[in-house]
């Protein structure tokens, strides 16, 4: 390599994280491989990193070699963390704390893929920072980090931090970072030697509508449906959402038999199952903590509900 392609080239750095998602990290990757190909010259390098510089094993069992974050961050223009979807290695992970804070001081810029947002938060460096998560992993770290608030974006550029929710958003995230740097058009270039047509807008939902979630199109029940969503741990009554959509209680009871084949008070109930399961499995809080984080007045009463829907207790769904 020339003096020259090493003046240009921007070194990229990937601290894997054990059962890192594989689809997230070649979305991310792949891109800045295909702009040194299309550019004809050494652009940027893509550097697999682990905390002391073993392999790292990915969910669907490849391993790829890193170095040792350490000893290579320092190089590094940017460091994107990339973690999967077990809890486990999150928390199993501070070892990554101290050396990203320390680049982060020295100006290099931070990254979370996937659930690698909630490593960062871990750190302390996403504090006073805009940023996003899986949507998955959202309700976990608003449950550890209450003053923390992802937003459920695609990705998120706030200066310093780089966040994407994972799967095939980085490809949407690396065409914007792409064309900071090299502008819109190469950045297209790049998007289509991988049939990327429909590149999202950062502010593009991760999920699917909640008209295609729930099967309906009714306004109003929507509506309803999606304030559920958001209020778990102090629900509201058949009578305060009717009052939001400005239809009666006893209305909104036949819209959700017609629209849902089940009541207003089974079909919330439901919801509030599964985000309890959501934080069985992923987050470190206590079955008690997690009955009243999702709304019901005792650990009995959740239990009960719980395996009644499930057809287990919540220890060993835990388990």
């Amino acid at each position: 390599m020339s003096a020259g392609d090493q003046k240009n080239l921007q070194r990229i750095g990937f601290v894997l994280v054990p059962n890192f998602a594989l689809m997230s990290y070649a979305s991310a990757t792949e891109p800045l491989r295909a702009a040194n190909l299309i550019a004809g010259s050494a652009l940027y390098e893509a550097i697999p990193l682990s905390a002391d510089g073993l392999p790292v094993r990915s969910s669907s069992g490849l391993t790829i070699s890193c170095n040792s974050l350490s000893e290579a961050g320092g190089t590094c223009h940017t460091i994107y963390v990339c973690a999967g979807g077990d809890p486990q290695d999150w928390y199993a992970s501070a070892s990554l704390h101290a050396p990203l804070r320390k680049f982060a001081r020295n100006g290099v810029r931070i990254g979370g893929i996937s659930s690698g947002s909630y490593v960062l938060a871990s750190a302390g460096l996403l504090d006073n920072t805009d940023f996003t998560i899986h949507w998955e992993h959202a309700p976990v770290l608003k449950e550890a980090f209450p003053h923390l608030s992802p937003r459920q974006a695609r990705f998120v550029i706030d200066a310093a931090r780089v966040t994407c929710g994972g799967g095939v958003a980085p490809l949407d995230m690396m065409h914007a970072v792409i064309s900071e740097r090299m502008g819109a058009d190469f950045a297209r270039r790049v998007s289509d030697w991988y049939l990327h047509t429909a590149v999202a807008e950062p502010s593009d939902p991760q999920r699917a509508s909640a008209a295609n979630r729930f099967g309906t199109n009714h306004p109003a029940l929507l509506a309803v449906l999606e304030k559920m969503e958001t209020a778990i741990e102090n629900p509201l009554s058949r009578a305060e959402m009717a009052s939001l959509v400005g239809i009666s209680a006893r209305h909104l009871d036949r819209l959700f038999l017609k629209h849902r084949g089940m009541t207003f008070l089974d079909t919330y109930r439901q919801i509030r199952l599964r985000h309890s399961r959501r934080l069985l499995e992923q987050s470190p809080l206590s079955i008690s903590e997690i009955a009243f984080a999702t709304g019901f007045s005792s650990p009995g009463h959740f239990s009960r509900s719980f395996k009644a829907t499930f057809g287990e207790n919540p220890t060993d769904a835990r388990r």
